[in-house]
């Protein structure tokens, strides 16, 4: 059977810079406006790095190209999947998104990615009800794919965001 099409709908850098990582992808891509959410803190009692629980804050920024969310992440403090990608190969594009249709999907993707020889990496659930899962199959060429289930609430956000781009 051959999967569903899933397009990316996410592309996001890590970086120790929000400014200038804003500044330059304004400039190269057309984004207007960011939104930014400091300190989000992703908690061991919902998010798990390299199969141990995982504590650790990151400053995010979104933005979009078009229909194209861009997403900018800044560690803040403790051990992550982005402090490790700063740390090893400095600033850069991170990840690509793909999105789930509901949690029920979002368990047969991380499934079926797993099957595909891609391990999770990083998972856990965001404030508001975001549940993601990093993937990664390094040998094939593809560090990170996020995976994730994004509520109608926080759809809303984001179509707020948007909007704010025309």
């Amino acid at each position: 059977m051959t999967p569903l099409p899933r397009p990316p709908v996410q592309i996001a850098w890590v970086t120790s810079d929000l400014d200038a990582t804003e500044s330059t992808l304004s400039a190269l891509l057309g984004a207007r406006k960011w939104v930014r959410m400091p300190g989000v803190h992703f908690t061991p009692d919902t998010c798990s790095y390299r199969g141990e629980p995982a504590d650790f804050v990151a400053d995010i920024a979104l933005s979009y190209a078009g229909d194209m969310q861009l997403e900018l992440i800044a560690p803040v403090s403790g051990r992550s999947i982005y402090s490790e990608f700063l740390r090893d190969s400095g600033p850069g594009l991170h990840h690509i998104c793909v999105e789930a249709a509901d949690p029920a999907d979002f368990a047969a993707m991380i499934e079926d990615a797993a099957a595909q020889g891609a391990g999770v990496v990083a998972q856990g659930v965001m404030p508001g009800g975001i549940r993601f899962g990093y993937v990664s199959a390094v040998q094939a060429g593809v560090p990170f794919v996020e995976i994730a289930y994004i509520p109608a609430e926080i759809r809303a956000v984001f179509d707020y965001i948007k909007e704010q781009q025309r």
